[in-house]
């Protein structure tokens, strides 16, 4: 099984069937890793869907295979991409990648102005934050909408967070941020511009140099005809 034998793709309403299978799965996953999430609903999930704001992975065979959804906070300041989940028989083919990389790609596309950002506990999601420009960042760089925050009160762990006063918990803080990313993408075009400017001065001088060098050879051949006009056949051959 390879991951060309998926279909992921934004989810419409003719995937609403799959809404309580994805969340009981979302549920069992965290148990099994012992740490908690917000459990979602299977209203919620259908909401996700006919707003346009999810990802859904399905086999060729029409299986359903993974998920992940949009949320918005701060007056669409902030975007998370959350409950990412893959069905447990698809595992190992690298589609929570694949499905994390298309709902990146839909925020960039309904929210361009977001900052996009994710808590987790899991080192396979944070590797795949990274690969997509995620920067581990503190809490106080995240939402302050209690509502996110109201999302962490079923989560097994949030007694942690209350008494760490909401600064740090189980999970690592991840962060995209377009204003910084734009910086960044202007910094490397003029290193890039740069290192080309430094470039062509080095072939520039390497070709006056090269002329230099012709005139001075062609000087000598020409004093040497001139002090031994004998030796004009030998001189030429030099």
């Amino acid at each position: 099984m390879t991951l060309s034998d998926f279909l992921v793709i934004p989810a419409t309403s003719a995937h609403i069937g799959y809404a309580e299978t994805i969340c009981n799965e979302m549920f069992e996953s965290a148990k099994a890793r012992g740490t908690g999430i917000a459990r979602r609903k299977p209203e919620y999930i259908v909401r996700k869907i006919e707003e346009g704001k999810a990802v859904i992975a399905l086999h060729k065979d029409g299986r359903w295979a993974g998920f992940c959804y949009i949320e918005t906070w701060s007056h669409g300041d902030y975007v998370a991409n959350s409950g990412l989940i893959v069905s447990p028989e698809f595992r190992k083919v690298g589609l929570a990648k694949a499905i994390k990389k298309r709902v990146f790609d839909l925020s960039r596309e309904k929210y361009p102005k977001a900052k996009i950002f994710g808590l987790t506990t899991g080192l396979a999601v944070m590797k795949i934050n990274s690969d997509l420009g995620y920067e581990p960042v503190t809490y106080g760089e995240l939402t302050q909408d209690e509502e996110f925050w109201k999302g962490c009160q079923s989560c097994v762990n949030f007694d942690i967070l209350v008494s760490k006063e909401r600064k740090n918990c189980m999970c690592t803080a991840m962060l995209w941020d377009p204003v910084e990313k734009e910086r960044e993408l202007k910094e490397k075009i003029q290193r890039r511009a740069e290192a080309k400017e430094r470039l062509d001065r080095i072939v520039k001088k390497q070709s006056l140099l090269k002329r230099i060098e012709a005139k001075l050879w062609k000087s000598s051949r020409k004093i040497v005809s001139a002090v031994f006009p004998v030796g004009i056949g030998l001189a030429k051959n030099i």
